[in-house]
């Protein structure tokens, strides 16, 4: 592999001692290429890309791939568990009241943590979750309509 090229998903996978197999490989991408995505969604992107996989399977190799940091996990109060590929920059999350949709929002300070505690309690703080809630575009115009 040359220094430009980034590493396939079966590189990545050996890269955190995570065995190789064609489920990890598609939920991985799947994971990648959705919109913070649930379960049942990403089983399904799993089973287009290589047939019959169990939705145990799918809890199984995302618990794996959440623990090695290869894909984050998300939980908006009140709504399903969600996965998004979008790893390790700290960023934080807005949801639609409405629908349940869900889109990225890049820190406002722009460092890690973001936000500084008014009083940490003593910890060393390397990571803030903010969710933030409303209404996204379309339910907003629906509701003033």
């Amino acid at each position: 592999m040359t220094p430009s090229q980034s590493p396939t998903t079966a590189e990545e996978l050996r890269g955190v001692g995570l065995r190789v197999t064609a489920a990890r490989v598609a939920l991985l991408e799947t994971v990648r290429t959705g919109d913070h995505l649930g379960v049942e969604a990403i089983a399904s992107g799993v089973r287009d890309r290589v047939g019959h996989v169990s939705v145990q399977a799918v809890y199984e190799a995302l618990h794996a791939l959440t623990a090695a940091g290869l894909i984050r996990r998300i939980e908006p109060a009140g709504s399903p568990a969600r996965f998004e590929g979008r790893v390790g920059d700290n960023h934080h999350h807005v949801v639609c009241r409405s629908c349940g949709a869900v889109a990225d929002v890049d820190c406002a300070i722009g460092e890690a943590p973001c936000l500084t505690a008014s009083d940490d309690q003593g910890f060393s703080i390397d990571e803030a979750e903010v969710i933030y809630w409303g209404l996204c575009p379309a339910c907003s115009t629906a509701r003033n309509s």
